[in-house]
C-alpha cells in the first residue's frame, strides 16, 4: 500500500506485480486505475487482458484510453472486438485505432476503413491499415490521398507504400 491506503502503482510496476496492478484497476481513485492500466501495458502480460477489456468500460475517459493503449501494447488479439467497440467512444477512438494497428488482426480492417471517415482519427486509421497490411484497404486509402489534411495524406501514402511491400 502506498500513501493514504492507495496502491503504490509505481512499486507494483517495478515488481511486475500483475495481480496487484489488476486489483488496482478496481481502485476508487481514477488516477490509480489509469496508472495501473499504463503499467500493465508496459509489462505486457497477457493475463491482464480480461481486466483491461473490462477497464474499457470505466467511467473515466483516461482510464479507458490507457486500457485501450495497453491492450495494443500487449498485442491482445482477444481484445480486438472490444477495441472495435471502443471506436464508438469519442474519448478513446485514437487509442483504439492505434492499438488495432499494433495488434495487426485483419478482422479490424472494416472498422478501420470506416474510421478513415472520422476526421479525428483518419490519419491514425490510415497508419493502422498500413500496419495490418490489408490489401482491401488500398481503394479507401487511395481516396484518402485527396484529403485536405497533409498529415492524413502523408499517413495514407505511407500505408500504401507498406502495402506495396
Amino acid at each position: 500500500m502506498g500513501i493514504f491506503g492507495k496502491p503504490n502503482v509505481e512499486e507494483l510496476a517495478a515488481k511486475k506485480d500483475v495481480k496487484g496492478l489488476i486489483k488496482a484497476l478496481k481502485d476508487k481513485d481514477a488516477d490509480v486505475r489509469r496508472n495501473a492500466a499504463g503499467a500493465l501495458g508496459k509489462i505486457g502480460d497477457k493475463s491482464a487482458v480480461p481486466a483491461l477489456i473490462e477497464a474499457l468500460k470505466d467511467e473515466n475517459r483516461l482510464v479507458r484510453w490507457h486500457a485501450a493503449e495497453a491492450l495494443g501494447k500487449i498485442g491482445a488479439q482477444s481484445a480486438v472486438p472490444a477495441l472495435i467497440e471502443a471506436l464508438k467512444d469519442k474519448g478513446v477512438r485514437e487509442a483504439a485505432v492505434r492499438s488495432l494497428g499494433w495488434i495487426g488482426d485483419k478482422t479490424a480492417v472494416p472498422a478501420l476503413i470506416e474510421a478513415l471517415k472520422d476526421q479525428n482519427v483518419r490519419a491514425y486509421a490510415a497508419g493502422a491499415l498500413g500496419e495490418i497490411g490489408a490489401q482491401s484497404a488500398v481503394p479507401p486509402l487511395i481516396e484518402v490521398l485527396k484529403d485536405k489534411d497533409g498529415f492524413v495524406r502523408r499517413d495514407a501514402a505511407e500505408a500504401l507504400k507498406k502495402l506495396q511491400g
